[in-house]
Formats: C-alpha cells, sequence, structure tokens
C-alpha cells in the first residue's frame, strides 16, 4: 500500500475517532467546575418578531463576550455575565441591517453594547436551568428570564479546549427598552434564541 494513502487514511480515521468521542454526551453533573469564557466565534444570539402581522422576521448578533461560572455540584452558585456588541447585527437585507444600528432602533453608536448579568440560577430539571438576570439594552436595564438548555461539555478536538455547550430562549419587549419603531405594525415582542459555547479557563 502506498505509505502517502496509508498516512492520509490514518490521520482521517484518527479525526473520526476524535470527533466520535468529544460527541459522547457527558451528564450534566460531570461538568468540569470552573471559570469559562464566551467561545466567540460559535456563540450567537438570534431575534425574531412578527413583521407586519404577516410573517416572522429573524436576525442575528454575533462577536458576543463574557465569563461562565459553573458549578455543576451546586447549580445555584454559577453566574453569567454577557456582553453584546449591538453593531453585530445582521439581518438578510443590507439596508435593513444598517438601519437597526440607526438612531431610530438600536441606535449603536450611542449604546454600543448590549449586556446581560445574572442575578439567579434555578435548576429545573437534570439537565435544564432557569436563568435571570438583568438585561441593559437601548440604555435601559430590565429584569429577563432565560430557559436554558445544557447540551454537552468536552474536549474541543479541533482547539483542544474543554468546552461546554448551551442553548436558551427567552423574550423581551422592545418597546420596554425604548425601542419603539413601527410598533405595533412591526412586533414588539421578541423571541431570543441563543447558542452559547464557553470554553474554560485554567
Amino acid at each position: 500500500m502506498n505509505n502517502k494513502f496509508l498516512g492520509t487514511s490514518l490521520a482521517a480515521l484518527g479525526l473520526v475517532a476524535s470527533l466520535s468521542t468529544a460527541s459522547a454526551a457527558t451528564a450534566p453533573r460531570d461538568v468540569q467546575a470552573g471559570t469559562y469564557n464566551v467561545e466567540t466565534s460559535h456563540t450567537q444570539i438570534g431575534f425574531s418578531l412578527l413583521h407586519f402581522g404577516f410573517t416572522d422576521y429573524n436576525g442575528l448578533f454575533s462577536g458576543v463576550t463574557g465569563t461562565l461560572t459553573l458549578d455543576p455540584a451546586h447549580p445555584a452558585d454559577s453566574s453569567l455575565n454577557i456582553h453584546v456588541p449591538v453593531a453585530s447585527v445582521q439581518t438578510t437585507s443590507d439596508k435593513l441591517t444598517g438601519e437597526l444600528k440607526g438612531a431610530d432602533w438600536f441606535d449603536a453608536t450611542k449604546f454600543p453594547e448590549a449586556t446581560f448579568v445574572s442575578t439567579k440560577v434555578v435548576p429545573a430539571g437534570a439537565n435544564k436551568a432557569t436563568v435571570t438576570g438583568d438585561f441593559t439594552l437601548h440604555g435601559v436595564t430590565k429584569p429577563v428570564t432565560l430557559h436554558v438548555t445544557y447540551i454537552n461539555a468536552g474536549i474541543n478536538p479541533l482547539d483542544k479546549a474543554y468546552t461546554v455547550g448551551f442553548r436558551a430562549t427567552g423574550k423581551i419587549k422592545r418597546s420596554e427598552f425604548g425601542v419603539k419603531t413601527y410598533v405595533p405594525m412591526v412586533g414588539d415582542d421578541v423571541t431570543l434564541t441563543i447558542a452559547g459555547a464557553f470554553e474554560k479557563q485554567g
């Protein structure tokens, strides 16, 4: 057998084995405790609202940073601190994306960052929790509740970092944060859908 072909095949098998190991489920109680940083490139915050009563319209924020202090043995002692660059907003319309950054909507120049700082974590089953915190957007801070589901944890086979992942959902009324343009024609109720990846530090 050609040595080059053999080497390539073995490398491919090694990658498959690594990916298989990474996908093996880690029980929530076995996740490593400690401090985690947001893995920015694989963390996204999606939002959806009703557009003129006809369709749900979706957008996305990226570039998220922050920290998670995780204590699987005592989940209520865990905490979360998240920072979202408002100018990262994206939609499928370049024109709308530009408008959302402007003064009539998010006013990203005046209010460049949205934040979420947890105040309470309540376990809601083996792999779920309700996380309440202070959410700041457009210069206004109000309590928001996120419904969080643990997905998995383990060594990322590509960067070798110990990683834990969650999905979360929540709802806000944008008018309560001073973002009132076209309410009620464009929906006031906004659904948040969050994919959060975190890498262990130290």
